[in-house]
């Protein structure tokens, strides 16, 4: 404890500051905040079923709240008075898990940082109880155990101790490794999974504590197709996450469990599964559909695989196609996801590992230009799309630094992305705009002006 108070330390400023916020949080109210405030008061003087009842509705306001709402009930006030009527026994454990699991669940879906957490007095008991929990010899209560570490990595912000992350990867990984088939044990293993995500990747993990355990879990489920779509993306983030401090991990991660063939299945059936139509409705409430959340959480997971260009592999082709159905599929309704179909299949573009026909053949060229064609073009997705056909007619008259990747076939993947091109008009507008194409090259291309963003606009 003595490790984690001298790291979470802050100054005075820093405790005025936090102190100011908290009073901010408190300001916003609105009818569900203040009736969730209600009902936590309530609690003290229930017995413990009338406090089920009351915690039941409390986490379904909580999943009605947007970001404001949520850090005005997650006060260091509210979480230290929870920890309150846990010392004075006003409260069960179990009672207490049932609502702060749910608070961590939601906090981890809307990506809304619980930030009082951490200096709470409720933080300080959770680790201390998991300590003690775990090096109990009889009794140990492992469903508490788990609440506990789930609850304690998704809603604390500061360094965590290694032997912390010892223990909660230990039975958090025996919680998620369950296999029986009903509703309640999915969920039980989604939220196990969800709450690994969390140990970040500064925290050096040695393999021997779950890499058996994480293969046997995502084998399990191609085969018997048991885990939630989150779960299965938690799976595959727990274990990007350790590649950056164990680079070995890479032919288990691409070649023995293949993950972009996953990624593929998932953002397909994803993408079948959003109703894309229902879009402003969502953005009202301020809130994303969970399969929106997960689409998202995928794209985190790909952008880590292409910045690590070793895993790099033949299978990114098929990505292409699942790129272009997603872009399609979210272009009438949601262009933030457009956006990032986009740019990771500019990066395809630029790559010399991806050959000019594999974009060709999947899509990818013709999407530049009907993202080209967007009656309002933002600046950014204007460079990527205008970067990815300069690269791509670099390559094919042979411009780039690297070899001519089409070899017998060259001259007839030339012809038909030069047809389609010239069909499109951009094959001139590419080649009177080298200079400003140039610019898109270096690491400022996203600052194109907005005049010449107007020209192409209008073209």
């Amino acid at each position: 404890m003595d490790e984690v108070s001298s790291v979470c330390s802050v100054g005075e400023e820093e405790e005025e500051e936090e102190k100011d916020c908290d009073e901010e949080e408190e300001e916003y109210k609105t009818e569900l905040t203040e009736k969730f405030t209600k009902l936590l008061d309530e609690l003290v003087d229930c017995n413990e079923d009338e406090q089920k009842q009351k915690i039941d509705e409390m986490n379904e306001m909580v999943n009605e709240m947007n970001e404001k709402e949520f850090h005005s009930i997650c006060t260091k006030k509210n979480l230290d008075k929870i920890n309150k009527m846990i010392e004075e026994k006003k409260i069960t454990l179990e009672n207490t898990m049932m609502l702060m699991r749910h608070i961590a669940y939601c906090n981890a879906l809307a990506e809304v940082w619980c930030s009082n957490f951490h200096s709470s007095e409720l933080s300080k008991r959770f680790e201390k109880m998991i300590v003690e929990e775990d090096e109990k010899k009889e009794e140990k209560n492992e469903r508490l155990l788990v609440d506990l570490c789930e609850c304690h990595l998704i809603t604390y912000e500061c360094y965590i101790p290694d032997n912390i992350i010892v223990i909660c990867i230990l039975h958090l990984l025996k919680a998620a490794s369950n296999k029986e088939e009903n509703e309640e044990t999915k969920e039980e293993v989604e939220m196990a999974l969800l709450a690994l995500t969390y140990i970040v990747r500064w925290n050096k993990v040695e393999r021997e504590l779950y890499l058996n355990e994480i293969k046997e879990i995502i084998q399990h489920h191609q085969e018997h197709h048991n885990l939630t779509h989150l779960a299965y993306q938690s799976t595959w983030q727990f274990l990007i996450n350790r590649f950056e401090k164990d680079e070995s991990l890479e032919d288990t991660i691409m070649n023995e469990l293949h993950i972009i063939i996953e990624a593929i299945k998932e953002l397909e059936e994803l993408t079948r599964n959003v109703n894309w139509k229902k879009k402003n409705e969502r953005e009202e409430k301020g809130t994303k559909t969970k399969e929106e959340i997960i689409i998202w959480r995928w794209f985190d997971i790909i952008s880590d695989i292409i910045s690590q260009h070793k895993l790099w592999n033949e299978e990114f082709v098929g990505l292409i196609g699942g790129l272009v159905g997603l872009y399609r599929a979210a272009n009438d309704g949601h262009r933030e996801i457009c956006r990032e179909c986009i740019y990771f299949l500019r990066f395809a573009a630029r790559s010399e590992s991806m050959k000019v026909d594999d974009l060709l053949e999947g899509g990818a060229i013709d999407t530049f230009f009907e993202e080209l064609h967007q009656p309002t073009l933002e600046d950014e997705n204007m460079c990527d799309c205008l970067d990815a056909a300069y690269a791509i007619s670099g390559r094919l008259e042979g411009k780039t630094d690297g070899e001519n990747r089409e070899d017998e076939n060259g001259e007839e993947i030339r012809k038909k992305v030069f047809e389609k091109m010239e069909e499109e008009g951009y094959e001139d507008t590419i080649t009177s705009f080298y200079e400003t194409i140039d610019f898109l090259n270096n690491e400022y291309y996203y600052e194109l002006s907005l005049d010449i963003s107007d020209y192409f606009v209008n073209i």
